[in-house]
């Protein structure tokens, strides 16, 4: 259990000190980080060591001796901890490449720790540390509404590699009538592209019926669509490719044309996004 060790690791921590990254954030609640690296291997719990002198080096934890000020320190259900803002830093700062910085970011937020703007102004705060150019390129192309790791990744193709405008992400889509039709996972409004990312869950019969019925009722209102299913998004160029081309089908139409609308019915205001 990734708790247990991120606790059986915390008591090598001396006075002042706080576990921080990926494992402070999981000790909040944050399900996505899991300790598993992209390898599969298990990450090392990253502890912020104060004070002078030296460890000897263990594969089950990653010693930090940068600066830890006082008032980042928090005591959460008996751990010491960095804060949200410090631990998604240093998370980002040594993540494996900027695409999982902003996963990182995203699914923070998602864990409803901590919002986009509060990560910037943090990152903004701290423009000389080792690693700072990657928790700005993760807080410029993190999204509050993201609601998995695939999506983002599928996001980050979307605008960076297919250089297409910046999508909506899980905004409710209606019918002029008022009938919810879906919450795309990416959504262009103008050109009227909703893009969907298709992941393992997805190949259940009733998953997979309900997600045919989904399309119809994008593709019956005029709305053009696109999918990305598990394991193409490795596959960069077919997935450019693929999102190109979906959008130069599109419609683009003026919304005085348009059969679907964001604005939302009375029925539905204060519901919660889903």
């Amino acid at each position: 259990m990734v708790e247990q060790r991120i606790l059986s690791q915390s008591v090598r921590l001396p006075p002042g000190g706080g576990v921080t990254a990926w494992a402070a954030l999981r000790w909040r609640g944050a399900a996505y980080f899991d300790g598993i690296g992209q390898a599969g291997q298990r990450l090392g719990v990253p502890l912020l060591v104060v004070g002078k002198g030296s460890r000897r080096p263990r594969p089950e934890v990653r010693y930090s001796w940068e600066q830890f000020p006082p008032w980042e320190r928090e005591v959460v259900s008996g751990l010491a901890c960095a804060s949200v803002t410090r631990a998604l830093y240093d998370e980002t700062r040594w993540s494996v490449s900027d695409r999982r910085a902003v996963v990182a970011v995203d699914m923070t937020v998602a864990a409803g720790l901590i919002s986009v703007d509060q990560f910037r102004d943090y990152v903004e705060s701290r423009p000389a540390w080792t690693g700072v150019y990657r928790a700005r390129f993760a807080a410029d192309h993190a999204h509050p509404r993201s609601l998995s790791p695939q999506e983002s990744l599928m996001r980050l193709v979307w605008v960076i590699d297919a250089h297409l405008p910046a999508p909506l992400c899980n905004e409710p889509v209606f019918s002029l009538d008022g009938t919810l039709l879906g919450y795309p996972d990416l959504f262009d409004p103008v050109a009227g592209l909703v893009g969907e990312y298709d992941g393992a869950d997805h190949l259940r019969e009733d998953r997979r019926s309900r997600d045919r019925s989904r399309e119809e009722r994008f593709r019956d209102h005029g709305l053009e669509y696109v999918v990305v299913v598990r394991g193409e998004l490795a596959r960069q160029e077919l997935v450019v490719r693929r999102l190109r081309a979906a959008y130069s089908r599109s419609s683009f139409l003026p919304a005085d044309r348009r059969r679907w609308t964001l604005t939302e019915p009375a029925w539905f205001r204060g519901r919660i996004a889903g």
